[in-house]
């Protein structure tokens, strides 16, 4: 639909008269009940206030107009432009007041929550810092909750979020770039860095990364999540997201990049590691000896994910000479009177438990963990009393879930359940053979993944002394400035 212009109106420019500039926003914004125009009086000078309701309190600004009344008043004769800077420099004493000298740039700034003052026949109008939107109180972290730690989560406001990061680094070299993504909800993105740690090139292929981002909408940031991911169609994510200001803090520190989208509390942080999905912040809160056991079994858990159920069809359908004489009497006897073989079987028990997850995830919080739970039980249950599953599927597909839980990042959770079902058919078409190639490759498509130029397997593949403090095990501080100096 081609955009109509009034006549009168010049293209972007501010019309001189009040009339001609009300009816312009007019036209742009719509005659929307929540946009409210008030005509002000300030002396000499015709002027009107220009808010959305609900988005904006502009009491301040007025209360501050009304109180400088009798100087506009001594004006009679002076040009438009003294009384703007009249207003920007003496009136307003809100801590955000700027110029806006285009139409595009007046609306932006409505749309944003600000309050427009514009006085007739001025080259410009006054944008005053007015946001005011309802925020929910920062809260525990729900996806990534700790025993020990601090108990802040990220919000939906964007600088909230960013006050957040700035109280736990007080640092002079802390950086933030904003931008707005989106043609149609011109979504506030902000860009966070210590200039003095960051990998410039990664800063640089970022930045090209979102300058190239053409979305209509962005309304969280998985959206910029597709857009600048390395490999579209990797099981693997090269993204991290958080919703803990104290990981986005100590990502800062250690030289990444973390994108924070206003309206969601998940911020994003670039470059990403594979070992930076098993760690989790409260590694840094224990002790390091027990923070390194819980990260070993991080990874262990990881394997039994992924490997358990194919592990289990392989044995039991090629390889049945690995299996002790009395467990393999034991799993005969269960699987007497069967339909089904073990590939069937576990994917049935597979399908079955993930559609509980999602009906868990979906149901009201009160009842949600105990339907999937309960259900788990129950149904677990009767199909070994009803003869199409063996109790040792149950106890293989319990296993894996209970596996698939003990990792802290929710994504490489999905990854593990998408991968498992591949390596349930390769297990039930080629054995351990089949297993191990595909762990070959696996293996190599890893190598080959990279996050913004950073290779994926950092620390691993290339090997990297100075990493080693803080990958498979967490080192003391004591032992860290001892052996790899002070970090």
């Amino acid at each position: 639909m081609t955009e109509k212009h009034h006549p009168e109106e010049p293209q972007g420019q501010l019309p001189g008269s009040l009339a001609l500039f009300l009816e312009a926003m007019r036209g742009r914004l719509g005659r929307s009940t929540d946009i409210i125009y008030r005509f002000l009086a300030l002396g000499p000078f015709s002027a009107a206030v220009v808010f959305i309701e609900g988005m904006a309190d502009p009491q301040a600004l007025i209360e501050s107009l009304h109180r400088d009344l009798p100087l506009f008043a001594e004006m009679d004769g002076a040009e438009p432009g003294e009384g703007l800077k009249l207003l920007k420099e003496r009136t307003i004493t809100l801590g955000k007041v700027g110029e806006v000298q285009t139409l595009e740039e007046i609306e932006a700034e409505i749309l944003s929550g600000n309050t427009i003052l514009y006085i007739e026949q001025a080259v410009a109008a006054l944008s005053a810092g007015t946001e005011n939107l309802k925020q929910r109180a920062v809260e525990d972290a729900t996806s990534q909750s700790v025993v020990r730690g601090p108990r802040e989560g990220f919000t939906e406001s964007l600088r909230e979020n960013t006050a957040l990061v700035r109280r736990r680094v007080k640092n002079p070299q802390l950086r933030i770039e904003e931008r707005k993504l989106g043609a149609a909800t011109r979504t506030s993105v902000s860009v966070m860095y210590m200039e003095d740690r960051v990998d410039m090139a990664a800063l640089e292929e970022l930045r090209r990364r979102l300058d190239a981002v053409k979305l209509d909408s962005v309304l969280e940031s998985n959206y910029i999540e597709e857009m600048i991911q390395d490999k579209r169609y990797s099981p693997f994510p090269t993204v991290y997201n958080t919703e803990r200001p104290d990981v986005t803090a100590s990502a800062l520190l250690e030289g990444r990049i973390a994108i924070l989208v206003d309206g969601t509390p998940f911020v994003l942080i670039v470059p990403a590691l594979l070992v930076q999905f098993f760690q989790s912040s409260e590694d840094y809160y224990q002790r390091s000896d027990f923070a390194s056991l819980v990260r070993m079994l991080r990874y262990l858990c990881f394997l039994l994910a992924l490997l358990t159920p194919s592990f289990y069809i392989a044995i039991t359908t090629f390889h049945q000479e690995m299996i002790p004489t009395t467990l393999l009497i034991s799993l005969i006897g269960q699987r007497e009177g069967i339909p089904f073989p073990a590939f069937l079987e576990a994917f049935i028990m597979e399908v079955t438990f993930e559609i509980l997850r999602e009906a868990g995830i979906r149901l009201p919080k009160s009842i949600g963990q105990s339907v999937s739970i309960v259900g788990t039980l129950v149904i677990g249950q009767a199909a070994v009393d009803a003869g199409l599953v063996s109790a040792a599927m149950v106890i293989v597909v319990a296993i894996t879930a209970i596996a698939n839980f003990a990792l802290p990042a929710f994504n490489v959770g999905i990854s593990v359940r998408m991968l498992r079902f591949v390596l349930m058919a390769i297990a039930a078409s080629f054995g351990l053979y089949g297993i191990v190639i595909a762990l070959i490759i696996l293996a190599l498509h890893l190598c080959s993944l990279e996050s913004l130029g950073v290779p994926y397997m950092s620390s691993f593949a290339p090997l990297r002394r100075g990493a080693q403090k803080d990958t498979l095990l967490r080192l003391s501080q004591r032992m860290k400035n001892r052996y790899f100096g002070p970090s």
